[in-house]
């Protein structure tokens, strides 16, 4: 893919742990001149010498971080932004790009929700860019591609969202399960709360210990529940438990809902997941049994999802497993970036 045209592209917050991912993934993408990066923090200061980690990578001796000015970076020729900041920050920067031109792809959950009001309710504060949200478009590349491509803003999905909406979204579509029935246990790694300092995610707090959080009400249960309530077209509420586990990075999902009378046999199932991801190059089935595995994802943008049938209690188990910060999120983000600029969307990313 070396005869792809580049574009010029900037990292908004490059120093958290999506921001890393951006660019171990943009500095060898061949549609990508990446011009700036930004990090409050490290302004001033060379790539290479916050993170020797990309010391080979081509383009990466000559980048300095620089501090994040929306007026810099909306005069400074760049057609693409992906901003890794935190919500309610990242709607600052993403206001002044779109009213410049510049094509953002927003990390945050600034933009994931269509209704100002469910903003406020799970983030505990006014939506700083309300009238953009119309412009927005929830960026979950298998099931949103044309929209994507159209796109001027894309809200790159949450981490435990793609990991939930992916196995869920064509069975509940197709009416194969009943949507109040839903309840989802996911397990993530501890990069997931992002790269700060705070007590509970010490080394000496997570390692050996397994515990719930965030209940019982997480935030992503807005967007996971706006997104199942447009594919069954009437109003979902799932129960949803996440859990902390000691690994660095990586999501292990297990959802339990019962099946609809129409269900009556795994072959549907497999039917309407095989038609729906049948030519999604990072989807992968792993069929009725089949088990997916941290390690097999880690560092991929790929999802994978396996299905049991218990005919005692007559529900179905889906299962799936990602890496939160490439599927989950800077990896998601550049598959957006690809069928943006119309090309293969694995650009990049295999």
């Amino acid at each position: 893919m070396s005869d792809v045209e580049k574009a010029k592209v900037a990292v908004v917050g490059a120093s958290g742990y999506s921001g890393i991912e951006l660019l171990r993934i943009l500095l060898k993408h061949p549609g990508v001149d990446l011009t700036t990066v930004t990090s409050r923090q490290n302004a001033g200061k060379s790539l290479v010498e916050v993170l020797p980690q990309f010391k080979a990578y081509p383009g990466a001796d000559g980048l300095k971080f620089t501090s994040p000015s929306v007026h810099e970076l909306a005069k400074s020729g760049i057609e693409f932004a992906f901003l890794a900041l935190p919500h309610g920050v990242a709607a600052e920067y993403a206001v002044p790009l779109f009213e410049a031109g510049v094509k953002v792809i927003d990390l945050s959950a600034d933009f994931r929700l269509n209704e100002a009001s469910v903003y406020r309710e799970f983030y505990d504060k006014v939506h700083p860019a309300p009238a953009l949200l119309k412009e927005a478009v929830y960026g979950l590349p298998e099931i949103r591609a044309k929209e994507i491509a159209n796109a001027r803003i894309v809200a790159s999905p949450g981490c435990y969202p793609t990991s939930m909406l992916l196995p869920l979204i064509p069975l509940v579509r197709s009416g194969l399960i009943e949507s109040n029935t839903i309840v989802v246990n996911s397990m993530s790694g501890v990069s997931g709360a992002g790269r700060s300092a705070a007590i509970p995610l010490l080394f000496a707090e997570c390692n050996e210990s397994v515990r719930p959080y965030g209940l019982p009400r997480h935030r992503h249960l807005s967007e996971v529940e706006q997104e199942l309530t447009i594919a069954a077209r009437k109003p979902v509420k799932i129960t949803f438990i996440p859990h902390l586990v000691p690994i660095t990075q990586g999501i292990c999902t297990t959802i339990v809902a019962e099946l609809a009378p129409r269900c009556t046999s795994m072959s549907q199932v497999e039917a309407v997941l095989e038609a729906v991801y049948r030519n999604a190059p990072f989807v992968r089935l792993l069929g009725n049994g089949g088990f997916p595995d941290t390690r097999h994802v880690r560092q991929t943008n790929f999802v994978d999802i396996g299905w049991h049938h218990d005919p005692r209690t007559k529900r179905l188990v889906l299962t799936s497993a990602e890496d939160n910060l490439w599927k989950g999120a800077a990896a998601q983000s550049v598959q957006s970036f690809n069928l943006m600029r119309r090309i293969d969307e694995t650009t990049g990313l295999l």
